[in-house]
């Protein structure tokens, strides 16, 4: 039989054991639950700053040659020889083609015959009319037909100033058997080939079309929005336009607007331009599509950061900003226009704040950064 003493130490001993099963599986809880700090996001990052920052409407643009000849002949005829290969480079004044020329100067020679004949006609008649000035003067003569003689050296005088004008006119003709460009510039493909008859004046059939390239026009519109800033901004000083070509981005083609149209298109809204160019390089070429920026001028103390560090997501624009503590804050921002690699920040930073540039993917709001090398920083102003 037990004690009362015994029974107690029993029961201590059972309470001191269900105790420790129960405690024992917590401790082990929170032990496994502390886990390591997070190591730090490598970024780079830039620099927010306040700089002036140019201006510019950006569209479309289609480059137009800066003059086209359409070169047709003036005389018919056989088409003799071509002086040119499909493509050249030719000037002004290069002979180009030339028509059988024979049926015009045997016209030619046909007229100066007939000229030289009425000559020697007139000058007879001159004679005469000298020669009857001193019969009638002796009245040996009528009036009559000293009238008459005067009446026909007229005349004669008279066909040969049509014999001069015909003569002219047939060298004019031959003239036209050899077609010189009008316009410097390049060739397109012959449309009539030598052997072929050519009839005069064929608006329908040119010969060939030569374009000029060397100045060179490019044709864009804007909506008619920009039409106060672009008169304001030309009131100032000529307007820069810039014409990039696909596939060379780094290389954009400088010129200056020249022309405004005297309207804007109901049907669109917009408002036709033109920026001519000098194309030494010749770069453009008619009927090529180029992205056109026209100038407007700058906007001084713009808000700037790197492009690279603005992000979208969820519907709106964002940057992380680097805290003094090396944390990072999500910040939605208001991007006016991105140019040049650069973003032009509405509202959303001020000047001095650093914002990542690489790096973005791994970060959360509150993460630990630790900046690389690289910082980068807006390109200073020009």
């Amino acid at each position: 039989m037990h004690t009362p003493s015994r029974i107690s130490v029993f029961l201590l001993w059972g309470a001191f054991l269900a105790l420790s099963l129960y405690f024992l599986p917590a401790c082990s809880r929170s032990k496994s639950e502390v886990r390591p700090q997070a190591a730090p996001v490598p970024v780079t990052v830039g620099t927010v700053v306040r700089k002036s920052m140019p201006l510019e409407v950006k569209t479309i643009g289609n480059v137009e040659a800066y003059a086209s000849v359409s070169v047709k002949a003036r005389v018919g005829g056989e088409l003799k020889q071509v002086h040119f290969r499909e493509g050249q480079e030719v000037k002004k004044g290069d002979l180009l083609f030339t028509i059988d020329p024979r049926p015009y100067e045997a016209a030619l020679k046909e007229c100066q015959a007939k000229l030289a004949r009425d000559q020697a006609l007139w000058k007879k008649a001159q004679e005469d009319v000298r020669r009857y000035a001193q019969l009638i003067k002796n009245d040996l003569i009528s009036r009559e037909q000293h009238d008459q003689v005067v009446a026909n050296a007229q005349a004669l005088g008279a066909t040969v100033q049509a014999d001069e004008a015909a003569v002219e006119n047939a060298r004019l003709q031959l003239g036209y058997c050899y077609i010189s460009s009008p316009i410097t510039g390049r060739t397109g493909s012959l449309l009539i080939h030598q052997g072929n008859l050519i009839k005069a004046d064929d608006e329908k059939n040119p010969i060939v079309i030569i374009h000029q390239i060397q100045p060179i026009y490019v044709s864009f519109a804007v909506p008619e929005k920009h039409l106060p800033e672009i008169k304001a901004a030309m009131a100032r000083e000529a307007l820069p336009v810039k014409a990039v070509i696909a596939g060379e981005e780094s290389r954009p083609v400088q010129g200056t607007l020249t022309f405004v149209d005297n309207r804007v298109d109901p049907a669109t809204g917009t408002i036709r331009l033109k920026g001519t160019f000098k194309n030494d390089e010749k770069r453009l070429w008619p009927g090529q599509f180029v992205e056109v920026a026209l100038g407007l001028g700058s906007q001084p103390e713009a808000l700037v950061v790197p492009g690279r560090a603005v992000q979208t997501g969820q519907g709106e624009q964002f940057v992380f900003v680097v805290r003094p503590d090396h944390t990072v804050e999500y910040r939605s921002v208001a991007v006016e226009r991105i140019m040049e690699g650069e973003a032009v920040i509405k509202s959303g930073l001020t000047a001095g704040e650093q914002v990542v540039t690489e790096g973005h993917l791994r970060l959360v709001p509150g993460a630990r950064v630790e900046i690389k090398a690289g910082t980068e920083s807006p390109k200073p102003a020009s």
